[in-house]
């Protein structure tokens, strides 16, 4: 397979497609692919995976850092939609499934292909093995579990298969149930933000900074860790082929999913912090719960509640499991992939891409129950936002890379200038997210980065025949 550049890059700001680099000739020819997911559908995925089952406890988890930490959200907020509004336009160039795989390789050639679609690809299952895990946590409060390791166990792969199953069934199925569970969680979670608006308590705030360390250094270390509540901003950019009019859907869902779920962050996050008093709320285990129970004056919130995260984080497993399949797709149908990864059910899912990542979840399951606490499986944990950042990073790179070689009379200078800020602004965002990730977790995920390039040589070796030795 040999990928190849554009003579002349086409207007960055012109709606239609770009031309897709040319493939093995000796490949099979990819099948028409049904386009499923309406604007609902992809705005609803895009929800969906940012909304995850962080948002119930990152109330709790930045509280130590004062009330600085609202500040972070809003920074975070602006960074992502930016970054929507950068696939946004990325996808009006390639409107195929993979998004964040194909934008690098059609700008810098295979190789930077591969590696986003390494490191997204193992940024996902490492994520959907935390998620399933997290799921135990809330149906221990609906039915007791009693700190059972077996059935812990069970519960995570029950909530790991479960979506999986879902995917099998096909990309219809796979929207329809994006859609379900995001009005189970965004609704119930929009009503505490608002609602618990007019029982807020001023005092209940604590102090701005609370760290008693420089303004500045406490707002990067609370953004650090907010910085895994926005991975999923891509959703629709990866889904594009399932996506109808992806030129303009793409970039809409992206925006609005990135809003919605913002407001969500945001208000909920300052109705949580004038509920529950910060000396409470920084030793809570069910922020949400307690601020329901705080306007209730009632026990049953932490149910409530936890009916809720079971359906967000199913919900957000049925998505991030459609990703986790599509991102190795693309790449295998270009050879930088194994093959059985190129292969697409009759629901229009990649099956051995759900297969595969159904099972590494399960080994990661079963290694977090059998090991025990601090082991290897929190330290993948920590990197996700490494890997997750990293084909950001070369998404951004690879716009400012067409901008910069398009034509100048075949740009307008106000679209131009607009494209540029929202790349240069992406680019740098990215970069701080990595940075933000602190030295441990850059030092190991740049390792497990690594660990991919074998995979690279093997395919790449394996696609080209030997030329002859001439004499």
């Amino acid at each position: 397979m040999t990928a190849t550049r554009p003579a002349e890059a086409p207007d960055p700001t012109a709606p239609d497609p770009e031309t897709a680099p040319e493939t093995d000739p000796e490949a099979a020819p990819e099948a028409p692919r049904r386009r499923t997911f309406g604007l609902a559908a992809a705005t609803a995925l895009v929800m969906g995976n940012i909304i995850g089952g962080g948002i119930f406890a990152l109330p709790a988890a930045v509280a130590p850092y004062g009330t600085l930490s609202l500040l972070a959200f809003v920074v975070l907020s602006v960074a992502a939609v930016l970054l929507a509004l950068l696939f946004g336009k990325l996808a009006r160039r390639s409107p195929v499934t993979g998004g964040l795989y194909v934008y690098p390789r059609d700008a810098f050639g295979p190789f930077a292909g591969f590696l986003s679609a390494w490191s997204y690809w193992t940024m996902c299952w490492v994520s959907i093995a935390a998620l399933a895990v997290a799921v135990v946590g809330y149906v221990d409060v609906l039915i007791p579990l009693h700190g059972n390791h077996l059935l812990e166990g069970l519960v995570a792969l029950a909530a790991l298969w479960l979506p999986a199953a879902a995917n099998f069934a096909g990309t219809r199925w796979v929207g329809t149930v994006q859609i379900i569970s995001t009005v189970l969680k965004f609704v119930p979670l929009l009503l505490v933000a608002t609602v618990g608006l007019f029982f807020v308590d001023t005092d209940n705030f604590g102090p701005f900074n609370a760290t008693g360390d420089s303004v500045p250094g406490a707002l990067a270390a609370s953004a650090a860790l907010l910085l895994y509540s926005f991975l999923g901003v891509e959703s629709a950019a990866v889904s594009a082929g399932e996506v109808k009019d992806p030129q303009r859907t793409v970039g809409r869902a992206s925006v609005l999913g990135t809003l919605a779920s913002a407001l969500v962050y945001i208000l909920g996050t300052v109705a949580v912090f004038g509920l529950v008093p910060h000396d409470q709320l920084v030793h809570s285990g069910a922020p949400f719960a307690d601020a329901v129970n705080a306007i209730t004056g009632g026990s049953w919130g932490g149910i409530a509640i936890a009916l809720v995260a079971v359906a967000s984080i199913t919900g957000c497993l049925n998505g991030w499991i459609l990703l986790a399949a599509q991102m190795p797709y693309a790449a295998a149908r270009d050879g930088l992939f194994p093959a059985p990864f190129a292969k697409v059910g009759k629901g229009g899912v990649p099956g051995f891409g759900v297969w595969a990542v159904a099972v590494l979840g399960t080994l990661l399951i079963a290694f977090n129950y059998t090991a025990g606490p601090d082991t290897t499986f929190r330290v993948l944990v920590l990197i996700t936002t490494f890997t997750g950042c990293v084909p950001y990073l070369l998404s951004a790179a690879a716009q400012l890379y067409w901008l910069a070689q398009g034509s100048r009379e075949r740009v307008r200078p106000a679209g131009l200038v607009r494209d540029l800020i929202v790349a240069a602004l992406s680019f740098g965002f990215s970069f701080w997210l990595i940075a933000g990730a602190g030295y441990a977790a850059v030092y190991q995920g740049t390792l497990f980065l690594f660990a991919g390039i074998p995979v690279y040589v093997w395919l790449r070796g394996r696609s080209h025949e030997p030329e002859p030795v001439t004499t």
